[in-house]
């Protein structure tokens, strides 16, 4: 499996706009209409990445507790379904069932927004503040899949804690490591 890091783009980037697919409602979603009133986090997850199945009980419980604080979470998956179709949008549908995503689960057709996000692998976890301001980008926490590290998802539950009290982040983030996004092919 490929070991990809984050590109880490430059805090205080203000967050990309999209309307993407959501696999789940069926609806087409903007950032605008679903984004938190105190933080959002976007994440750049597939259906099959080991990295993301490894991390994905933490993303639900997460979400679960700070969606109640006002944080919004949002999984994008990017991949080039053509030679990937394990992540096709009717299995990412099956798979936010299997998981109980509590959040949506877009669907970047075109790769777009990935780009725009300079997302490189999956998890690719973005913080943004009330504002739309990134202050986080990066792990989750220092767990891998094999390297028996327990998963807590401490590095972004900590910036999360940081954004609802108006704390400032610490600049010093770790990039996360996982599956490179699957590009098209042109």
């Amino acid at each position: 499996m490929a070991r990809t890091p984050s590109n880490m783009l430059p805090l205080g980037t203000k967050a990309p706009n999209f309307e993407l697919l959501d696999t789940i409602s069926g609806k087409t979603l903007s950032l605008e209409n679903i984004k938190g009133k105190k933080g959002t986090v976007v994440m750049f997850i597939c259906n099959h990445c080991p990295f993301v199945v490894h991390v994905n009980p933490m993303l639900v419980k997460l979400a679960k507790i700070y969606q109640e604080k006002g944080i919004a979470f949002i999984g994008i998956s990017s991949n080039d379904v053509e030679n990937y179709p394990q992540d096709a949008p009717h299995l990412m549908t099956k798979k936010a069932s299997e998981e109980g995503y509590p959040f949506p689960y877009l669907y970047d057709k075109t790769q777009e927004i990935a780009k725009a996000y300079d997302a490189a692998c999956t998890p690719d976890l973005y913080l943004f503040d009330p504002k739309m301001n990134l202050v986080y980008r990066g792990q989750l926490d220092d767990s891998r899949p094999g390297n028996n590290i327990p998963l807590t998802g401490t590095d972004l539950k900590n910036a999360m804690d940081s954004v609802l009290v108006g704390k400032e982040i610490n600049p010093d983030q770790k990039p996360s490591l996982g599956c490179n996004i699957k590009w098209f092919n042109n």
